[in-house]
């Protein structure tokens, strides 16, 4: 989970690789509930550039989650085909192919009886996985649908045969309108439906001043109120940060928020001076 999923697109939608025409690079720390005893921490790191004479792209992803005694690392490589619809819009397809390495290391939990033999064995799996996505894009929108994790693994322990991992699938959408030739708004949203669960939604009003500083709210159904702050230090580098207030586990009271900063770097290549168009998706 991420407030800043509208910079992350590449994890959720691997169609996403190569749209912006140029390499990014995307880190995010994100720390939930702060002062909470195992609360959630997660870390991305996202490469992505187009390739085959700007007709395809290539990406690659790192996401790190903890939650409690649970660890997982996934790495993923991700490949995009473009397709012209016309002067100003194009299609992308997209597959990921990914690996996660999974942990729950129970035995370091505090037990009433310390002798639970349900918490004896720690579980550790490798488990290979695949995605898909199409996206949909022009110069002041977009829109996609992915599953980034297609396959509902099982893990590999007999103590957690009821275990499996769940199928997802993200709608993500976006746009960017000009009020006035200094002031930009931008409105983005996060669809998550799975089986079993109820369907949760961000929603995101950001509002560009200058095309240097961001600011905007967010609201994820049954969470989350958030604020969201960011920089354009130079045409090529972002800096953000973003404060979640919980409704769900609430702040103030049993956390300290949830905090998240954000880095993008667009590095041009070379043969081109510098960057010929904003990218503002």
């Amino acid at each position: 989970m991420f407030t800043h999923y509208m910079y992350n697109t590449l994890w959720l939608n691997p169609a996403y690789a190569g749209t912006r025409d140029l390499l990014t690079i995307t880190a995010i720390h994100r720390s939930q509930w702060v002062s909470f005893d195992g609360a959630p921490q997660d870390q991305s790191l996202t490469i992505h550039a187009p390739v085959l004479k700007r007709k395809a792209g290539l990406g690659v992803s790192l996401i790190n989650d903890k939650l409690g005694p649970t660890k997982s690392t996934w790495v993923a490589v991700d490949f995009a085909y473009h397709i012209k619809l016309n002067k100003k819009s194009k299609l992308s397809l997209g597959v990921k192919g990914l690996v996660n390495f999974y942990r729950n290391n129970v035995s370091a939990l505090k037990l009433d009886q310390q002798t639970d033999i349900a918490f004896a064995q720690n579980v550790s799996s490798v488990l290979p996985n695949l995605g898909a996505g199409i996206y949909y894009y022009r110069k002041n929108f977009y829109a996609g649908i992915s599953s980034p994790r297609i396959l509902e693994n099982k893990f590999d322990v007999s103590a957690s045969a009821l275990a499996k991992q769940q199928r997802h699938y993200f709608l993500i959408t976006g746009a960017a309108i000009f009020i006035n030739k200094d002031v930009m708004f931008k409105p983005t949203a996060f669809v998550k439906v799975t089986f079993g669960a109820p369907i949760e939604a961000d929603a995101t009003a950001t509002f560009v001043f200058s095309d240097k500083f961001f600011a905007g709210i967010n609201y994820r159904t049954g969470d989350a109120l958030g604020a969201l702050i960011g920089f354009n230090i130079n045409p090529q580098i972002y800096i953000g940060y973003s404060f979640d207030w919980s409704f769900a586990n609430t702040t103030g009271k049993y956390n300290n928020g949830s905090h998240e900063i954000m880095l993008r770097y667009d590095l041009v290549f070379s043969g081109d001076k510098k960057i010929k168009s904003p990218r503002y998706f």
